[in-house]
């Protein structure tokens, strides 16, 4: 996957919640299948969590749901209830961003891939995604 790195905007249905993230114009965004994610379609891609960072005032808008292992820290915003972004399980050092929340103009390419979050322990051992939260030189994923 070779693209250039660019800064990204985006944030939640209201703009109480503004972010931008350093991530490649083309990704791989993750299409999973859990009790949470299938409920709210929500298809991300993963970055470090130092390429992540708030605007503003966002914090103050946010508020976190957990479940199950606690591992993951679903955000969302508090007055319109986007998950724009969230802490995963897979990736507990990275930041998974919902691909819709991204501004128009800077995302030239997705692919995407399924994540099998119903059996979540068997599909993580054999998938790649806890790559995608390291720093890494682009194109070699």
């Amino acid at each position: 996957m070779d693209a250039e790195t660019v800064v990204h905007t985006g944030g939640c249905h209201c703009k109480s919640v503004r972010w931008k993230v350093v991530a490649p114009s083309s990704v791989v965004a993750w299409d999973c299948n859990c009790s949470d994610c299938s409920m709210r379609a929500n298809t991300h891609f993963v970055v470090p969590a130092d390429n992540f960072h708030l605007l503003g005032d966002s914090s103050k808008f946010i508020t976190t749901y957990t479940f199950g292992t606690h591992t993951a820290k679903h955000t969302f915003c508090k007055i319109c209830g986007i998950t724009s972004f969230y802490h995963p399980r897979s990736n507990p050092d990275g930041v998974a961003v919902t691909f819709r929340c991204v501004d128009p103009g800077t995302l030239t390419h997705i692919e995407i891939r399924k994540a099998d979050g119903k059996n979540w322990e068997s599909w993580f051992n054999k998938s790649d995604i806890s790559s995608f939260s390291k720093v890494q030189e682009l194109g070699h994923r």
